[in-house]
């Protein structure tokens, strides 16, 4: 069965969309947009550096998305500008992995697919690294979801109940670059944050509680990847774009919804 790479295709979104919709609902609600814009383009420095030491491009990724994270958040702690510090840090290491690609001997990859994915050229070690990351990523927000949820609503309340809302911040933290790593096949660099904020915004209007949130958001991030590879079947179209613009579809209608029922 694994031979089909739409099945392939198929089984790597549902795989990201599953991770993506469960930390996306955290990154809504902590506001942490822009913070995982920068995490999604250091991405393409962590390719250009893989490539370059030859290893898999999922180390590499990973590991510069964490170093990039942890800068974001040391500094921020410190007090330095919060949003400048995002700045720098999204387009500087995009400018700086641009070019390191450009450097590469031979023309080494084509960006376009890092930077808007390529998910039929997904292979089997590629899907086994996804699910494997999303398996890590699922496990690891379930086992601490009361946690994470009453530092992310409440620091002080966290605090005072033995919680520490800055450990739990690095948690997201490393999930968010594994994330990004697993994720940067699919749908590119420049398009993660969209399938972690889309789902997660279009689930609101839809839901009364935090767990309600995150199970709608899962679906509607799954909908999307679905319908995303139909769309861009049908129109013969780059399936990472497809994929967002059915989210932003379903954004659409659920915001629409909510709009109709408060009236």
């Amino acid at each position: 069965m694994l031979d089909d790479f739409l099945v392939r295709a198929a089984l790597a979104s549902l795989g990201v969309a599953l991770a993506a919709g469960i930390l996306g609902c955290f990154v809504v609600w902590r506001r942490m947009a822009y913070f995982g814009d920068a995490t999604a383009h250091a991405a393409l420095l962590g390719v250009a550096l893989s490539l370059f030491a030859q290893v898999s491009v999922f180390t590499g990724v990973l590991f510069v998305a964490v170093v990039v994270a942890l800068v974001v958040s040391g500094l921020a702690r410190r007090g330095a500008s919060y949003d400048s510090t995002l700045g720098v840090m999204a387009h500087g290491s995009l400018g700086v992995g641009l070019l390191a690609v450009s450097l590469l001997p031979g023309r080494a990859m084509n960006p376009e697919t890092y930077l808007f994915g390529d998910i039929l050229a997904v292979g089997r070690t590629d899907l086994g690294l996804i699910w494997a990351g999303v398996a890590l990523v699922t496990g690891l927000i379930l086992w601490r979801w009361s946690r994470l949820l009453t530092a992310t609503l409440n620091p002080d309340l966290a605090q005072s109940s033995g919680v520490n809302p800055h450990r739990e911040s690095l948690v997201l933290t490393m999930a968010l670059a594994v994330v990004v790593a697993v994720a940067i096949k699919v749908v590119g660099a420049l398009l993660i944050t969209a399938l972690l904020i889309i789902p997660a915004a279009a689930a609101r209007p839809l839901a009364r509680t935090p767990e309600a949130m995150a199970a709608i958001a899962v679906a509607l991030g799954m909908t999307s990847a679905l319908g995303g590879l139909r769309l861009a079947w049908v129109l013969d179209a780059p399936a990472g774009p497809s994929i967002v613009c059915v989210a932003v579809g379903l954004f659409a209608a659920t915001t629409l919804w909510g709009l109709l029922r408060r009236r």
